[in-house]
């Protein structure tokens, strides 16, 4: 008698048992792994049994893809045999020789990731500049798109205002006179439209023409009031009919009120017809047009798990995985944050990832991403010109802003974290006294503006830094402005209790949980001997008999990201709408830039096993099995190298599992998972409970921030058609997410 997936969460409530829930338990408990042993000389001394039953050559080619990439996909295995485990390992090391030209591609459907800091401001502005644009009337910007960008994010915000003013009366008994609220309402934000330029030039408006020829119902010409009614079908089939760039026109010719009507009217079924043909700058004005920070963060957080998923370069991409956590920042931190993530990644990042630590922990310390997590940006010396200045107003007026701002004074949250955890370690040998020299040494390092018109960039103010000589950790820092920063980064990444600490998370990410003390030292010590070289410690980590020991082989359990990553990879999947697997991120328990605190995930397995995140693992991975993971479809067929009418498509057996135990794990499954695939595959619940217990789709077409950025549209090679809702999904498809849910896919 076999138990479908519909009760598994009550089940593990209740202690009942079922049968697929003993693929979760399973990794409850993982296999023994103790630290390697050594002798009093610091040598390695493996014990005889495993020096007996050392790992064979194809265990050796799984765990190197397992560890050092997001997970193997088809071939992978083939091509490094092929090529040699040192040459691969060597080829990885060097990402610039490694053709990348395929993600990078996929890249290209973001062209706002390359803009600079201050080009992304300013095209897309942030919430707080649109707050600043509607209270204070400015004019808005002469270009036709970035005004239709700009005018249709004040008159969201007017309608969010207006709402919440209209609660805030409602409550008070207090009625409101104009329907909103002075400065902040629906009709300042028309009146910013009165005084602004008209959205399209007169050489342009003959493409913003409607379907019938006639000038589009703007508010301009008073053919439509905003009435807060959705668009009828009509109205939005007619702009949809359109060609591509008269379609664009038209939508950046329509009026705010205009805007949030066609928004309201238009259907999910029709957004693909919306962007159908667009180029990708339209798609994302398209997707700013109201909420410019959810296009930004969306593509921000995509960039991250195409990397992971699709890179050539991948130890390059998860050392970018690694040290974004090591250097971990909030998304939610404020309303500037999301727009310096791109920035964060692709130039302080990425560009150090494999190179020396220094240089990394330099680009850190400069990248408005940190300096604003970490509230380094608002650090005043006490003792600052800025200081003086601002007592010396506060005396006449306390109130004031430079008042508040001055009462924040030295901050010491970038101090502490910069010792505890990005360098020296909890038990690195400071003192809370250090902290603070270390903190008066950055006073000054901030960021250009954001809200008033600045870059977004990185700035030393001197008359925020606090003057005279400092003591970091014994050593005298002479007073010299920006240089004092600079010489604690130094300091600090040549000290042995940084070595130390940073080759113990390289060790627990890439070894075991328990790294020996002996591996650690051996890349502690190539760490100060190469100057904080990345590629010489991970050498030495690559080429040590604790990283090929059978006691941690398959020992580690994936995160949440190692596991979706190389779920997507494994199945060959093609996605053409990241949007929708970044929000699963969120249900696995580990969402993208989502840690709140400065520590980061950790790698530890135990901090990844327990019943409910297992079950939505599981759940994922029969749900993208089953080809209902809109925009990624693997072809199962295609993957086995049969044809979609064979056997072994339309009725998979036992050597059907065998050929997927192959594809999908690289090796056989356990007696005991296996037994469970072929008891559970034929359940006609367990995809159908899956998708109801993790449910997938793209966001509302009021939010299309996130829903329509999308990548391609075309179907490739490898992407299936894809299944409807109600469609079952196929025997195979539910074979194949039972093994991806399984322990022996969820460990590495």
């Amino acid at each position: 008698m076999t138990t479908s997936l519909k009760s598994l969460g009550p089940v593990f409530e209740a202690g009942k048992a079922a049968t697929v829930a003993v693929l979760c338990v399973l990794m409850t408990v993982p296999p023994a792994v103790a630290a390697v042993p050594t002798t009093t000389s610091g040598k390695v001394a493996l014990p005889a049994s495993v020096q007996k039953t050392p790992l064979t050559h194809q265990q050796k080619t799984l765990h190197a893809l397992n560890r050092l990439t997001f997970g193997p996909r088809l071939g992978d295995e083939q091509a490094v045999s092929r090529m040699g485990m040192e040459a691969w390992f060597q080829r990885q090391l060097h990402p610039e020789n490694i053709d990348d030209s395929a993600f990078e591609a996929r890249l290209n459907q973001f062209p706002a990731l390359k803009l600079s800091q201050e080009e992304l401001m300013s095209r897309y502005p942030m919430p707080q500049t649109v707050r600043q644009m509607a209270r204070n009337h400015d004019p808005l910007p002469a270009d036709p798109v970035e005004h239709a960008i700009y005018a249709d994010a004040i008159a969201y915000y007017a309608t969010v205002a207006a709402k919440a003013d209209d609660k805030t009366a409602a409550k008070t008994g207090e009625a409101k006179a104009n329907g909103a609220a002075a400065g902040d309402g629906m009709g300042d934000a028309m009146q910013v439209q009165k005084n602004a330029p008209a959205k399209m030039d007169d050489a342009s408006t003959d493409n913003a023409m409607t379907a019938d020829g006639t000038a589009p119902k703007t508010k301009a010409n008073g053919k439509r009031k905003f009435s807060g009614t959705p668009m009828s079908d009509d109205e939005v089939e007619a702009v949809l009919a359109l060609q591509p760039e008269q379609r664009f026109a038209r939508l950046v010719a329509m009026s705010p009120e205009e805007m949030i009507s066609f928004r309201r009217g238009l259907k999910p079924r029709q957004q693909g017809a919306l962007l159908k043909d667009f180029s990708p700058e339209q798609r994302e004005d398209v997707a700013a047009m109201q909420r410019p920070e959810h296009m930004v963060i969306a593509e921000a957080l995509q960039e991250r798990l195409l990397r992971d998923v699709y890179s050539e370069r991948q130890l390059q991409a998860v050392m970018v995985d690694f040290w974004l956590n090591h250097f971990s920042v909030y998304v939610g931190k404020n309303q500037i944050e999301p727009y310096l993530l791109a920035s964060y990644e692709r130039d302080s990042v990425l560009p150090n990832a494999l190179g020396k630590f220094e240089d990394l922990l330099v680009a850190n310390a400069k990248s408005p991403a940190m300096l604003l997590y970490l509230d380094n940006a608002q650090s005043v010396g006490p003792d600052s010109k800025a200081a003086e200045r601002s007592k010396r107003i506060s005396e006449v007026a306390p109130d004031s802003k430079i008042a508040k701002a001055a009462a924040k004074g030295l901050n010491e949250n970038y101090g502490r974290e910069l010792m505890e955890l990005h360098t020296l370690g909890v038990n690195g040998g400071y003192t809370q006294q250090d902290v603070i020299e270390v903190a008066k040494c950055f006073t000054g390092w901030t960021i250009d503006r954001p809200y008033q018109g600045g870059s977004g960039g990185f700035v030393f103010d001197d008359r925020r830094h606090e003057p005279g000589t400092k003591t970091v950790l014994g050593q005298t820092i002479p007073e010299g402005g920006v240089n004092e920063g600079l010489q604690v980064l130094h300091i600090l990444a040549t000290s042995p209790a940084t070595a130390r600490f940073v080759s113990t998370q390289l060790a627990v990410r890439f070894v075991s949980d328990t790294p020996s003390p002996a591996l650690v030292n051996r890349m502690a010590a190539t760490f100060l001997k190469t100057d904080g070289d990345i590629k010489a410690v991970l050498s030495t980590m690559f080429h040590s008999p604790e990283f090929w020991a059978p006691s941690v082989y398959r020992a580690k359990v994936k995160t949440p990201i190692e596991f979706m990553a190389s779920a997507l990879r494994a199945s060959d999947a093609n996605l053409v709408n990241p949007a929708v697997v970044v929000q699963a991120m969120n249900q696995l328990g580990m969402p993208i830039y989502g840690m709140q605190t400065p520590n980061g995930y950790s790698w530890k397995s135990d901090h990844w096993v327990s019943s409910n995140a297992l079950v939505s693992r599981m759940n994922f991975a029969l749900v993208l099995s089953g080809g209902r993971v809109p925009g990624a479809h693997p072809d199962w067929p295609h993957l086995l190298g049969d044809a979609e009418e064979s056997p072994v498509v339309t009725a998979p057996n036992s050597a059907t599992e065998l050929k997927l135990e192959s594809l999908l794990l690289g090796q056989p499954a356990t007696p005991r998972t296996r037994g469970t695939v072929m008891e559970q595959f034929t359940n006609p619940d367990t995809q159908q409970t899956a998708q109801q217990n993790f449910a997938m789709k793209a966001n509302a077409a009021d939010d299309m921030g996130a829903s329509l950025v999308r990548i391609g549209g075309k179907k490739q090679q490898g992407q299936g058609p894809g299944l409807q809702s109600g469609q079952p999904a196929t025997p195979l498809a539910t074979m194949a997410g039972l093994l991806l849910g399984s322990p022996d896919f969820q460990r590495r």
